[in-house]
């Protein structure tokens, strides 16, 4: 192999976000219609004598790269379960906000499951890759294959869907991490799980926007009690011209906004960028498949 393996971690979005009734184990239940963007953390992988992480980037400042760092715990748990001798150098380079709500952490534990899947050649059963990322946390199969997805349980239930139509996507984030913990703490009135999967694609943005009207993320009220910024940044995302739909993903505190297509999505961004240059704003578009 000439060079390092290189693996996108897409960023993750909660289109919406139903939440349960609270687990035995402590979690609650989920629904979600999940999607991924076209951009993300980027994960680089060499043979080395050693396992190893290292982090850089726009975020990389604080990321741990020790026992903390899920990356890291993926590749051990990979070497452990399929008993792999060698060693790997693993970069990681940050570019999603860290506690933001678009399941950085997972995304990049799930590509070093895959990364290492190649670089070592080892033939897993997908079962068995799947338990191995459900084991690691909530969000980690369904950033497996990266592509839209239906996900239950408390993330470990994940059924792939036909790709979403062509979307102008606007992230926002507006420089609060917000801790997931303390998200399900403020957790009050939720909506609960009433829906099932759509049974088949949708056929524009504007159908996917009508289908997300009927539902909502039960997190955004007690997000908007831990960091009220959160509900600056969507009365703001909301005002936009053109914005189809604007909500918060996961947890937070990272908000999308969806539009016709990438050309009105660029606009907003621009606007966005004059009046509010501290803020990490990046228009994408939906991807399937990392």
């Amino acid at each position: 192999m000439n060079g390092p393996l290189t693996v996108a971690a897409p960023a993750k979005l909660n289109l919406f976000l139903h939440v349960g009734d609270k687990r035995g184990d402590g979690y609650h239940d989920l629904e979600s219609l999940v999607a991924f963007a076209a951009c993300g953390d980027e994960i680089a992988l060499e043979s080395h004598d050693d396992l190893f992480l290292t982090v850089d980037g726009p975020f990389g400042v604080g990321v741990p790269t020790g026992e903390d760092n899920l990356a890291l715990k993926a590749a051990k748990l990979f070497a452990e379960r399929t008993g792999a001798a060698g060693g790997a150098r693993i970069s990681l380079r940050k570019n999603l906000p860290v506690a933001s709500g678009l399941g950085g952490g997972s995304a990049d534990a799930a590509a070093v499951l895959r990364g290492l899947t190649r670089l070592w050649q080892r033939e897993l059963n997908r079962n068995e890759l799947c338990r191995m990322a459900a084991s690691l946390g909530a969000d980690v199969a369904v950033c497996l294959d990266s592509v839209t997805a239906w996900m239950e349980g408390r993330g470990e239930c994940v059924r792939a869907l036909p790709p979403l139509p062509r979307t102008g996507v606007l992230l926002v984030n507006p420089g609060v991490p917000v801790p997931t913990a303390q998200v399900f703490a403020a957790l009050g009135v939720r909506r609960g799980l009433n829906l099932r999967a759509p049974k088949s694609g949708f056929e524009d943005v504007h159908t996917l926007v009508r289908y997300l009207r009927e539902t909502t993320n039960d997190l955004e009220a007690p997000a908007k009690t831990v960091a009220p910024l959160v509900g600056e940044l969507l009365q703001v995302m909301n005002a936009l011209p053109d914005v189809l739909l604007a909500r918060m993903s996961g947890s937070g505190a990272t908000c999308f906004g969806l539009f016709a297509n990438e050309y009105v999505a660029s606009a907003a961004a621009r606007l966005l960028r004059t009046r509010h240059p501290q803020w990490w704003i990046v228009e994408s578009t939906f991807t399937d498949g990392s």
